[in-house]
């Protein structure tokens, strides 16, 4: 499959107003991209849209959409064909989280985050899968997590849904390779963004030790800056990696899942007192 060149083609952004979307955007602006930004927040959204402009962008057009809502996006996947030409890339990168053991967390949150972080990514890759199959070395980028690759206790319907996109997005790779349709599994792990620290409170005391620690860790842990996470994506992109795995972090994680798969989380326990002793 040759190199994606991404000037002039129709590119789609699902979480555009900020973190890796933003960063994604403005990226993608300066090779003059076409872009279809898609985001609930619609003041971040037109500022995004603004700066993309002023980068060069080949035509930006901002699309304020809630993906919690269970749409099948039919309707967006249609507007965009018809305002900005079908889609050659369509980057399926909006996220959410929740604070809270899966015992604490509300069935209508879970419900919330798996209707965002897995549902909508399958509707919006579903609406808009006759545009990539209609268009000569088009590609699919879904957003899974380094919680995609390792489950770490209290992430449970993140971790649920992120490894749900890593199956999905394999999957559907194998049955579009034949069809000359690229498609790339991201897992991030460590990127600062706003996921974590904006993350819902579901069942958890917010004033706890345990939520306070838990927000303590995000802000420590999250320290890649999109802008990277970006630069390595549009990457894999123009090259057709299949996959794609960022930070060092994640990459150990990787590893040691696959080495001990039964004994990981334990082994990452010890390695840690270790630390915290040393340190």
């Amino acid at each position: 499959m040759q190199r994606f060149t991404f000037a002039g083609r129709t590119c789609v952004i699902t979480g555009a107003a900020g973190g890796i979307g933003e960063a994604l955007a403005l990226d993608l602006a300066q090779r003059r991209a076409e872009l279809a930004l898609v985001d609930r927040d619609v003041e971040g959204l037109e500022r995004v849209a603004g700066l993309a402009r002023e980068l060069g962008a080949a035509g930006v057009t901002a699309y304020p959409v809630d993906l919690s809502d269970g749409g099948d996006r039919l309707d967006l996947a249609a507007e965009i064909s018809s305002r900005q030409g079908p889609a050659d890339l369509l980057i399926n990168n909006a996220g959410v989280t929740l604070i809270g053991t899966f015992e604490e967390n509300h069935t209508a949150d879970i419900d919330w985050l798996l209707e965002i972080n897995l549902h909508a990514v399958i509707r919006m890759t579903k609406a808009f899968l006759p545009q990539l199959l209609s268009r000569p070395g088009a590609h699919l980028v879904n957003m899974s997590s380094l919680f995609g690759l390792f489950a770490p206790p209290g992430q449970v319907a993140y971790a649920t849904s992120k490894y749900a996109v890593r199956g999905f997005t394999e999957a559907l790779r194998h049955e579009l390779a034949p069809r000359g349709v690229g498609v790339t599994v991201v897992h991030p792990g460590g990127v600062r963004t706003n996921i974590a620290t904006s993350a819902r409170l579901s069942g958890a005391d917010p004033d706890s030790e345990e939520t306070a620690e838990g927000r303590r860790f995000a802000a420590a842990a999250l320290t890649l800056p999109p802008e990277e996470a970006a630069r390595q994506i549009v990457a894999a992109v123009e090259n057709r990696n299949p996959r794609l795995v960022i930070t060092r972090e994640a990459k150990a994680g990787d590893l040691l899942t696959r080495i001990a798969p039964a004994r990981y989380w334990a082994i990452t326990q010890r390695l840690s007192r270790r630390r915290a002793r040393v340190d």
